[in-house]
């Protein structure tokens, strides 16, 4: 006699349960999270974790907050992680706090390797490490003094309010741009720039972080920027930017990722 429909689910559930407790590494893999460690840095106010290897500035004042972490080499990847977002949990420590529930945080730093040190150089490459804001930090454990912590991680959608924002930067003989608030993905892959005399595109070159150099014909121009997400996602920002720009000035594109 075949068993019945309620008997096979029941069957199957025993035998997912029985997977995860014999083999929980490999359910987490799958759910897409990997092993890393991490840590802090800074007071409760965040004032270390303004500027940064990512080329923002104020970070409250830019949507990014105190929800935020510097990048060990490997995951930095050279400034194309900057403004990618991750998501973490506390995992095989007794200092995790309650709940276990995860946090979410934008790349905005890097964490530099320190060849000088024999052992934990936890920022060193190949290693994986996430060094977060103090208020941050303070959401997953149960003691901040503990220091260093395992956690869990995998990539997140960043939520940002309103458009991409696009701040210029540099002077009469150099032109660049600070790429920011990009929803989705959050990073950027690459970025081409249109003057308003010129009418042709032209690829814009990273110089650090979310900052892309252009030429200093622009100056004097109206900009559009065509905006390529680290998922290969492509937007146009049309006429963004107005001729009469002056370095310093940010501008707020219309559309979103």
């Amino acid at each position: 006699m075949d068993p019945s429909p309620a008997c096979r689910r029941a069957a199957a559930a025993v035998a997912l349960l029985l997977l995860v407790a014999a083999f929980p590494a490999a359910v987490d893999a799958a759910a897409g999270w990997e092993e890393a460690h991490a840590t802090f840095y800074g007071d409760e106010t965040g004032a270390e974790t303004m500027q940064g290897a990512c080329g923002y500035g104020n970070l409250f004042e830019q949507g990014y907050g105190l929800d935020t972490t510097a990048l060990s080499v490997a995951l930095f990847d050279e400034g194309r992680s900057c403004g990618a977002c991750y998501e973490l949990r506390c995992h095989g420590s007794a200092y995790c706090a309650p709940g276990g529930a995860p946090v979410t945080v934008t790349a905005t730093n890097a964490c530099p390797a320190n060849y000088s040190k024999p052992n934990e150089n936890w920022c060193n490459p190949p290693l994986r490490h996430f060094d977060l804001s103090k208020p941050v930090f303070l959401r997953l454990v149960t003691d901040f003094h503990v220091g260093i912590i395992p956690v869990q991680y995998r990539r997140a959608p960043c939520a940002r309010r309103g458009g991409v924002r696009f701040e210029m930067k540099g002077n009469r003989w150099w032109v660049a741009v600070l790429v920011f608030n990009v929803a989705g993905g959050g990073d950027v892959k690459a970025i081409a720039v249109r003057g308003s005399r010129d009418g042709r595109w032209a690829d814009m070159s990273r110089n650090w972080g979310q900052i892309w150099d252009g030429d200093a014909r622009l100056v004097g121009q109206g900009l559009s920027f065509r905006v390529t997400s680290g998922d290969g996602r492509s937007i146009v920002f049309d006429d963004v930017v107005p001729p009469t720009w002056t370095a310093g000035q940010s501008f707020e594109g219309k559309h979103q990722f």
